[in-house]
């Protein structure tokens, strides 16, 4: 699995407080068949106490890992409010 970090600063340069979470992009490999192909999953990693939370294999489409991953980082969501989000998000 590999994990690719947003620049949360240069991204989103329009939001005014900085916010204290790193959000990454998981991405890995899902079986499909006789055949393999990349599946995106997301992580939230507070910056102050380490806590962090993740969700691996969430979809294989780049368009709809951005949307969600935008959705986190504009609302500001924190570890513990993850899977919740996500499930709604689903």
């Amino acid at each position: 699995m590999r994990e690719l970090k947003l620049d949360v600063k240069s991204l989103y340069p329009d939001l005014t407080q900085t916010t204290p979470y790193d959000y990454s992009i998981l991405v890995d490999e899902m079986p499909v068949g006789g055949f393999a192909c990349e599946s995106y999953g997301v992580r939230i990693t507070s910056q102050v106490t380490g806590e962090q939370a993740d969700i691996p294999n969430l979809t294989v489409s780049i368009s709809r890992i951005d949307d969600l991953m935008d959705k986190l980082v504009r609302n500001n969501v924190s570890p513990i409010h993850l899977h919740d989000v996500v499930e709604d998000w689903l």
